[in-house]
Formats: C-alpha cells, sequence, structure tokens
C-alpha cells in the first residue's frame, strides 16, 4: 500500500535515493515522502517499487552497473543517497561495489548532484586487517568521496532494528540455542546504533552545513560485546541462555554452523560474520558536534525493536 505523503512544493530540491527496497533504504523512503522535498528512486525493478510509494514519488529504472542507465535518474537532482551494497549478488562482490560506485560517482558528477550521502561501515583498517566486507563498504566511500561531488559517508556498525541482518542473526541464534557455543569473536568490541537515529542522521545530511568532503563515525554511547548483545537480547525476551567459549571456532567455521541454525543466506551470513573479528567502535566523535542526532542507547534501542517486531520468535 502507498505511503501517506506530503506533496512538494513546486521547485523544491529533487532527491535521489537508491536501495530504496533494502532495510535502511526503504524506511528512509518513508521519511522522505513526509519532507517537503521531491523523491525519485533508482531501481532495477521499476514495477516492483511502484506500488509501494507514495503518488508524488517517481520511480525510474536503471542499473548502477549499468552506466548508460545512470543519467535520466541522476537528471535535476540535488542531492543523491547512495545506499547499495552488492554482498547478495554473485562473484566478486567487493569488485562490483567498486565498479558500481565508479560508476555513480561519474554519473553525479556529469549530472551536476550537489551532495552524495552514503552509508558504510566502522572499522579501523590501518593494519590491514579488516574484512572484505567492511574493507569494499570503505572502498565505496573513498571512490564516491574521489569523484568532485561533496559526500557525507557515514560509518556504523551494527544496526538495532527489525529486519536488520546484523540484528535478525542475533535474534535467531537466540531464539533458537539455549546453549551457544562462544566463539572469539563474540567477545569483540561494538557499537551498534537504532535503526531510528541512523535515518535521522541520513535525513539531516541532507541540509547540514558542511565544508567538502567528510566521514562520520557513529554509534550509540555504548561500548558492547557480541556476546552482551545475546545476553541484552535474551534478557529483554525472557530468555535463559549458556554461553560456552570455544576459541578455535573461526568466522568461517561460525558461519558454516549459523547457517544451519538462522535465517541468513550462507553468502551474505559468513561475510557479515568474518567482519566481526574487527572492532566496530566509534573513534572520532564530530558526528556529535556537527549533527544533532543523540543516539539512544543499546537496550533502549532493543526495547525499541522488540516493540517493533511483530513476527513470532523464530
Amino acid at each position: 500500500m502507498p505511503n501517506n505523503d506530503v506533496s512538494p512544493t513546486p521547485g523544491t530540491p529533487r532527491v535521489l535515493l537508491t536501495g530504496a527496497t533494502g532495510y535502511v533504504g526503504s524506511r528512509l523512503l518513508e521519511r522522505l515522502e513526509h519532507e517537503d522535498v521531491r523523491v525519485r528512486c533508482l531501481t532495477r525493478h521499476p514495477e516492483r517499487l511502484a506500488e509501494d510509494v507514495a503518488a508524488s514519488t517517481e520511480v525510474c529504472g536503471g542499473d548502477v552497473l549499468e552506466p548508460d542507465s545512470l543519467g535520466p535518474a541522476l537528471e535535476d537532482v540535488d542531492t543523491a543517497y547512495y545506499l547499495i551494497h552488492l554482498m547478495a549478488g554473485g562473484g566478486d562482490f567487493r569488485e562490483q561495489d567498486r565498479r558500481a560506485a565508479e560508476n555513480f560517482a561519474a554519473a553525479a558528477r556529469a549530472a551536476g548532484v550537489r551532495r552524495i550521502i552514503y552509508m558504510g561501515g566502522l572499522g579501523d583498517d590501518s593494519d590491514g586487517s579488516l574484512s572484505p566486507h567492511l574493507r569494499s563498504r570503505q572502498e565505496v566511500g573513498e571512490i564516491l568521496r574521489d569523484s568532485g561531488v561533496q559526500t557525507i559517508e557515514f560509518r556504523a556498525s551494527v544496526v538495532i532494528g527489525q529486519g536488520s541482518l546484523s540484528f535478525d542473526l542475533i535474534r535467531s541464534l537466540t531464539n533458537r540455542l539455549p546453549v551457544m557455543l562462544c566463539p572469539r569473536w563474540l567477545a569483540t568490541a561494538t557499537q551498534p546504533i537504532a535503526i531510528g537515529d541512523v535515518l535521522e542522521y541520513l535525513l539531516e545530511a541532507r541540509t547540514v552545513s558542511l565544508e567538502g568532503s567528510r566521514v562520520f563515525e557513529i554509534g550509540s554511547s555504548d561500548v558492547v560485546t557480541y556476546g552482551e548483545l545475546i545476553k541484552c537480547y535474551a534478557r529483554l525476551r525472557g530468555l535463559r541462555r549458556y554461553l560456552i567459549s570455544v576459541p578455535l571456532l573461526t568466522p568461517y567455521l561460525s558461519s558454516l554452523w549459523l547457517g544451519l541454525v538462522t535465517p541468513t543466506s550462507a553468502k551474505v551470513g559468513r561475510h557479515l560474520i568474518e567482519g566481526l573479528k574487527n572492532p566496530t567502535i566509534v573513534k572520532d566523535p564530530s558526528a556529535r558536534e556537527a549533527f544533532s542526532v543523540r543516539p539512544m542507547g543499546v537496550e533502549a534501542a532493543m526495547r525499541q525493536a522488540l516493540e517493533n517486531d511483530d513476527a513470532p520468535a523464530a
């Protein structure tokens, strides 16, 4: 059913949203349709999206891997949200992500786009230890910043909200297993963020006054481990769960094991879990200075996610 929208004032800025069918993109679309902007969505399958958007939202067919299709989508666009990751596709996702970002960056520059807003991933790659998934996300941000179009890149860790792959992995794992084997990565530090706070950052980024391209690290005020996330979820659901340490269980073996007990596809799950060995915490607090968003804590975010969980426990 189409969303209720606010008809934009004639002459208001046009916003292009990519990834409108994804977890973050679909929720951002709902918020943008209540803003005084003209929204255009870029999708490979316009017929699938057309029925789910407001009457004022334009749906444009195109593919970031096909550069000739991007010109019409970016025409007269002021701000472009780049929320595309090709991890679930076949082949070398890092190479595909790289080509897609290069195509989009070149097309945005040619179209005179004022600002690109991108959602990437936290992680320190100063020692070259980042997982392929996290490294790809940061490479995409670098490509967009090098385009000559002002780019705001947000880097986040686990997004807490119903439908988030990372959150759903924790949810399914905790729901299904009373006793869990705990590999080393469950002790890795992370700084999650609620989906509502992510959306607030993305919306404010459209109008915030900034000079040049910037990278902002975003997260709640709480630094926790993945094991503590599982315990928090279990406590809020009234579940008793036991975690047993098994240090030799590598991320790869963990992905095979999780493939048996969670609905996340084996391919995507493996890429996600490979990244869990990397600490994903906020080291640069400049987002708090540039934006008005004050992210909620992890437990509040988890409670909010469970309140919005209409699905039965898996």
